[in-house]
């Protein structure tokens, strides 16, 4: 790997370096299994290398993220440890550079770990799908150990807050900015014109809808990943709050900042569980989600216990909660008939023609004369 040089940019949490990072930057993280959503952030940032501070594949569980980084020509620095990264933070916003399995900031400070190749790569994540049956097993005990504190979470009403924006028996799209909202958003367009449906972004996600041309009607979140000019659209605002503890909120300092009103929204789990529950509490006839977490490893990417909430709220929500990606499929196929469809229309719609044709003597001279007039032109062949 040639020698790569920027300026350093260094965070503890992926998503608020993502907000600061220029391209061409040197993006220092602290993230161990790197998640696909963060590296696919990090590559569209278009930074000139990425070091991690930590183990980029631990072997818990097959993460894509740092295949997505190499697949991308981004350089990958692995595992350069607690004390580069304190010293990187020390030295955010100064040119450092990179050079083979080597860091070095502009104090001095030089960190060594290890490059990610698509061979390295490959061989920790398969490592790492032996070990997928342990990591299952660790998050079904975990489920049911959240399932015995927070049963009421599928049991009993959820405590909802009052809103303005209709939603019993519409259609709700409930937008987080996970992995692959774009494409999602791009693929539902057709359907968000037809169906209108009620729009909820989800933090970021009420970002997103505005880059895809749509104002949301409810912002729901802890406020800490959303723009201020998002929460000045005219959007409704919902804090999500913690049911243990103060009954206060963090993300209400915030609004409060930015002279906004807000409701509060006291539910356990994570505000895209929130936006879930609020959407059915209301009684919405069908909940589409984008960007949010529907496989295994969805659920593990995010690393944490609280994700157990999401699959939860998912069993009390039902058929009723549906994926971007399937509502685009439905909508292309109903939109573009199948070849054989197109000629049934076809051939159903000369029929009156040539039934009527057969019986008026009009039709029939003005067929005749085509005739006549086409034997003419080509020499009577």
């Amino acid at each position: 790997m040639s020698r790569v040089q920027g300026t350093l940019r260094a965070d503890r949490r992926t998503k608020n370096l993502i907000k600061r990072l220029r391209p061409g930057d040197i993006a220092v993280i602290h993230h161990a299994d790197l998640d696909g959503m963060a590296a696919r952030s990090l590559a569209d940032a278009k930074v000139a290398a990425v070091v991690n501070a930590a183990m980029s594949i631990t072997g818990r569980y097959p993460n894509q993220g740092p295949a997505l980084l190499v697949d991308a020509g981004i350089p990958l620095l692995d595992n350069l440890g607690d004390n580069f990264f304190a010293s990187a933070v020390r030295n955010d916003g100064r040119t450092a550079f990179v050079d083979g399995e080597k860091a070095v900031l502009s104090d001095g400070t030089i960190g060594v770990g290890r490059i990610m190749t698509r061979a390295e790569v490959a061989e920790r994540l398969d490592a790492a799908r032996a070990n997928l049956g342990a990591e299952l097993d660790a998050f079904a005990r975990n489920t049911l150990s959240y399932l015995a504190e927070e049963k009421a979470l599928l049991l009993d009403p959820v405590d909802l807050p009052s809103v303005a924006t209709p939603i019993r028996d519409r259609h709700v799209l409930v937008v987080v900015r996970g992995e692959g909202y774009r494409e999602d958003l791009r693929a539902i367009q057709e359907y968000l014109r037809d169906v209108r449906p009620a729009l909820i972004g989800v933090d970021g996600g009420a970002d997103a809808l505005l880059e895809a041309g749509v104002r949301p009607d409810i912002i729901l979140g802890d406020m800490d990943s959303v723009s201020d000019a998002a929460l000045r659209c005219g959007a409704e605002l919902i804090v999500h709050g913690y049911a243990r503890g103060t009954r206060d909120a963090p993300g209400l300092e915030r609004l409060r900042a930015l002279n906004l009103a807000g409701k509060v929204f006291h539910v356990p789990g994570t505000s895209e569980d929130a936006a879930l529950l609020l959407a059915d509490g209301y009684d919405a006839s069908v909940i589409v989600a984008v960007g949010t977490h529907f496989s295994l490893f969805d659920f593990l990417d995010k690393g944490r216990g609280g994700m157990a909430s999401t699959f939860l709220v998912r069993l009390r929500i039902g058929s009723k909660l549906v994926d971007a990606k399937g509502i685009g499929r439905l909508w292309a196929q109903r939109r573009r008939p199948a070849g054989i469809e197109i000629a049934a229309i076809v051939v159903a719609a000369l029929f009156p023609v040539i039934v009527i044709a057969q019986y008026s003597p009009f039709l029939q001279t003005l067929l005749n004369a085509a005739r006549l007039w086409f034997q003419s032109a080509t020499g009577g062949r």
